[in-house]
């Protein structure tokens, strides 16, 4: 026979082991808070993209340079942009493009392209972004990282 006093304990015990995966999952990060702040477009047609399904990663080149969309995307919609990189062309100089790391450098949060006003903003804090990267309003200090880009035919590369 089970005494009240052993069950109290055996059952206080059970208890507790099944909450620990609740408050284990409570307390794990759940992703990119800023994920819903991005403004990237999305593609309109009907490929696989504007489906929701991504495409693999494309390889690299032998010279380091990774294609990330064509020359008419970044025409249309005046800038590319993937988690790691964002494109536009040079204001000063369309031939040019300028690539540089969508991420804040204030907190982190993703920046989006103003094509009105050829700069990045932060959603979070409001820090904007020159095309080439540099700080054109606080709450930032430091400089977007910037990367070589280039036009192979239709494709656009960056070396990041």
């Amino acid at each position: 026979m089970i005494k009240r006093r052993s069950f109290v304990k055996y059952f206080s015990v059970g208890w507790l082991a099944s909450c620990f995966p609740v408050v284990l999952a409570a307390c794990t990060p759940s992703g990119d808070k800023n994920a819903a702040k991005t403004s990237i477009p999305e593609p309109s047609d009907g490929s696989a993209e504007a489906k929701g399904v991504k495409k693999p990663a494309a390889a690299k080149t032998a010279d380091g340079f990774t294609p990330i969309g064509t020359v008419a995307d970044l025409d249309k919609a005046g800038y590319l942009q993937t988690a790691a990189v964002a494109v536009s062309r040079n204001p000063a100089n369309p031939k040019q493009l300028l690539a540089v790391s969508p991420k804040c450098t204030h907190q982190g949060c993703v920046v989006a392209w103003q094509p009105g006003a050829k700069k990045y903003e932060c959603p979070c804090h409001e820090a904007a972004f020159g095309a080439d990267g540099k700080v054109l309003k606080g709450p930032a200090k430091e400089a977007l990282p910037t990367y070589s880009a280039k036009i192979v035919g239709t494709q656009v590369f960056v070396k990041v």
